[in-house]
């Protein structure tokens, strides 16, 4: 494909050679002639020196390139457009698998793809284009939107709603039992039977070996758009608003309520029955035990503002060289009082 025409397709400003033949996209390190690559972060500036690659987007008040480049307002975004100009996702042959078990009383939408050793419980229903591949489990009233794409060996169980252009990878659990347990009186755990369920919204990716438990009583939630990365647990009757961002190891506790446009970096965590508002962000390992403003970036255990947490950070840092002026201190001030009584 001529570069003036990936130009003009991802609607980005040229500027050098537009016959340029461009095969193919990779990163900025690995990148080799013919192919294209991005710069969005400023740290891999001086790689832009030292790449092979035969093209490059770029920021639009970005100066000093010598190769032929794109300007673009969101490199990263246009970069994510490129890659489909030449890698199309694989396509699914509609058809179940002999080896697949459904239910008489399921309803599977048109174009089905369902993969090997699957299983489809009583009354469930699944929209059109669904792609599921093998051991895929679906238990019984699950409801389940158009364009659904579910890996191996996801489970989906009982009532759990699931919306339309929603993707599972592997190993994910939508709607396991939360960990609800009452102590009795002889010490013994009780376990609470887990009643609610969880419902996943529009257009929502969850990464692998994620876990998004029902409710005790009402409903889990996962907010339109939203993406949960790899090992994320979201607790009984959390609410996560919508396009908001669960990086790996995020764990929320029980009735967690999550705003919409929020990042949780990866390992962060949130105590239970508190509220994050919209837009905030937690920074990697980050620990709130109580509600967060909307807008606000907290870091650190227990959570702070971020901006106070770069102080403490910062003394952190100097504490032996503190803990040395200290102990001088008092060796000076034990002089003095025995000068005194003198």
């Amino acid at each position: 494909m001529k570069l003036g025409e990936i130009a003009a397709r991802l609607k980005c400003d040229l500027e050098g050679d537009a016959q340029i033949e461009i095969t193919g996209v990779a990163g900025i390190e690995e990148a080799q002639p013919g192919q294209l690559t991005f710069l969005a972060n400023r740290r891999y500036r001086l790689a832009v020196s030292k790449t092979h690659a035969s093209a490059i987007i770029v920021p639009r008040n970005e100066d000093g390139v010598s190769l032929p480049f794109l300007r673009a307002d969101d490199p990263y975004l246009a970069f994510a457009h490129a890659i489909e100009l030449f890698y199309t996702a694989p396509r699914y042959t509609a058809g179940i698998h002999p080896t697949a078990v459904i239910s008489p009383s399921a309803r599977i939408g048109a174009n089905a793809h369902i993969g090997p050793y699957c299983f489809i419980d009583d009354d469930v229903i699944v929209g059109r284009n669904c792609v599921l591949h093998s051991f895929v489990s679906v238990y019984r009233g699950a409801r389940i939107g158009d364009d659904f794409l579910a890996h191996s060996h996801v489970a989906i169980r009982e009532v759990c709603q699931i919306g339309d252009r929603v993707t599972l990878q592997n190993g994910v659990v939508i709607g396991g039992d939360g960990f609800g347990f009452a102590r009795e009186p002889d010490g013994r755990w009780y376990k609470i039977r887990q009643s609610g369920i969880t419902i996943l919204g529009d257009d929502v990716e969850i990464q692998s070996n994620s876990a998004v438990d029902r409710a005790t009583v009402g409903e889990t939630r996962i907010g339109r758009g939203s993406k949960l990365d790899n090992l994320v647990q979201v607790g009984h009757a959390c609410t996560v608003g919508e396009d908001t961002l669960l990086c790996g190891q995020v764990g929320l506790a029980g009735s967690t309520v999550i705003g919409n446009r929020c990042i949780l970096a990866g390992q962060a965590a949130c105590a239970g029955h508190l509220h994050v508002g919209d837009g905030a962000v937690l920074t990697a390992q980050s620990a709130v035990s109580h509600d967060i403003p909307a807008g606000a970036t907290y870091s650190g255990s227990p959570g702070i503002e971020n901006k106070i947490w770069l102080r403490c950070v910062a003394i952190f840092n100097r504490l032996p060289e503190l803990q040395k002026s200290v102990r001088e201190l008092e060796r000076e001030i034990r002089e003095l009082r025995q000068q005194i009584k003198k």
